[in-house]
């Protein structure tokens, strides 16, 4: 297949477009009071129920015909890699420039809706979600606060970590977030109970699960990535000041779990392969991975990947500025790749189920202006000066977060993700 190909969606082949011929994420929208599975091109999204009941996907393996009418993208991932190959393909072939076949756009032209007119739902039924701590660069910067002069913890460098977050709160882009309240420990006196003055947002990237594995059968490292089906963007919204009292012992509590935005697009794995690369080598004295966590040799497990962060507050909004760009981070960044998380999150026989969400916890790179979240920018720094003459330190009310990402280079077309994006509600009185 070409590097680039063209599309008779003319708005897909925009240079500058999130969503080209090459990319073809998969979310759910709404349609007549259903929920509908559907692929965004360009400026479109193409119905894939309407185009399973209208004979569009003849000759797909049944199940595959099937997963597509419904109401959630759980069947089609559990279906595992050559389905969904073979779906894409089909798409691909029923959306590319030279299926220059009129009749076939004319059928197909009433299954295509512009997105800025739909509501787009949840695009995956989550049962089980887990946020790990893969970027070394923020696990150092938030290590010196507490540990000046060895930030990481001994187990860092040989073990992915990760804890279980809350499913029931993951809610979709474009959805308010109510500031949380919570214990507040301040200095030596006893805690309150009040609204977080510490909201912060965090950038990452969530791995949607596949097929998943039996209870008790561990995924290996080599087969990790035939149960990722794709990426979307994650905020895990944190309240630092709610964290910072309970965490001790067992963790993040009530400090994480108000809630965690994903964005509408899930971009297929398939479709970031022309921007993978071995991972880079590691530092001399970084110890030896162990047997199971080792990706056989030449394995391209780094995805060049730009992220960002834009801030706009209220007052920004009513004097019509622009969002902010905050930071520019790249998911190479990580220390532990997808692929990792998998094979650890298994290792002990865990069972890991279609639609599964695993997040790599706050992507930050090692230069000023790449911190993936507000701690690590205010923390080391002075306030942030917004346009409109505000500073931050932390996030106010009605202040709206934006996550951002894409990959390009010569040759290809660019691939996006669309936007994450969350606005701040004051807290619920306290009664």
């Amino acid at each position: 297949m070409a590097a680039i190909q063209v599309s008779w969606i003319e708005s897909a082949n925009d240079p500058t477009s999130d969503f080209p011929l090459q990319n073809l994420p998969y979310g759910v929208f709404q349609l007549g009071g259903a929920s509908h599975l559907c692929t965004a091109i360009g400026d479109r999204l193409l119905d894939l129920h309407g185009c399973a009941t209208d004979g569009f996907f003849k000759g797909l393996p049944q199940p595959v015909a099937e997963a597509c009418t419904a109401t959630t993208l759980n069947l089609l991932l559990a279906l595992g890699p050559t389905a969904w190959t073979s779906l894409r393909k089909r798409l691909t072939d029923l959306l590319a420039a030279d299926a220059n076949d009129s009749p076939l756009q004319g059928r197909l032209r009433p299954h295509l809706f512009q997105q800025s007119e739909v509501r787009l739902e949840l695009p995956v039924s989550i049962g089980d979600y887990t946020d790990f701590y893969a970027s070394i660069h923020h696990a150092m910067r938030v290590g010196r606060l507490f540990r000046p002069e060895n930030p990481l913890l001994p187990n860092y460098k040989h073990i992915p970590i990760g804890y279980h977050g809350r499913s029931s709160s993951i809610i979709l882009s474009g959805q308010s977030i109510r500031r949380p309240c919570g214990q507040i420990k301040l200095g030596d006196h006893d805690p309150i109970f009040a609204p977080t003055r510490s909201l912060d947002f965090e950038l990452e990237i969530g791995l949607i699960i596949g097929p998943g594995n039996t209870l008790g059968q561990p995924i290996p490292v080599t087969e990790a990535e035939q149960h990722i089906f794709g990426l979307c963007l994650v905020n895990d919204w944190s309240a630092r000041d709610i964290q910072s009292w309970e965490y001790q012992p067992l963790g993040p509590f009530l400090g994480k779990s108000f809630a965690t935005t994903i964005s509408p697009w899930i971009v297929p794995l398939e479709a970031l392969a022309p921007f993978r690369s071995p991972a880079a080598k590691r530092a001399a004295d970084d110890p030896q991975h162990l047997s199971y966590l080792q990706p056989s040799h030449g394995a391209l497990t780094e995805i060049d990947l730009t992220l960002q962060v834009y801030l706009q507050s209220e007052q920004m909004h009513q004097l019509q500025n622009a969002p902010v760009l905050l930071t520019t981070s790249n998911l190479k960044n990580l220390y532990w790749s997808p692929a990792q998380m998998v094979a650890h999150h298994t290792s002990n026989g865990c069972n890991l189920r279609p639609g599964d969400m695993l997040a790599t916890g706050t992507i930050s790179g090692p230069q000023r202006g790449s911190e993936g979240c507000l701690l690590e920018m205010t923390t080391y720094q002075s306030p942030i000066q917004l346009p409109s003459g505000e500073q931050r330190r932390y996030l106010e009310d009605g202040d709206t977060v934006i996550l951002r990402a894409h990959t390009q280079k010569e040759g290809f077309s660019r691939i996006g993700f669309g936007e994450c994006a969350g606005t701040i509600l004051p807290a619920q009185p306290i009664s």
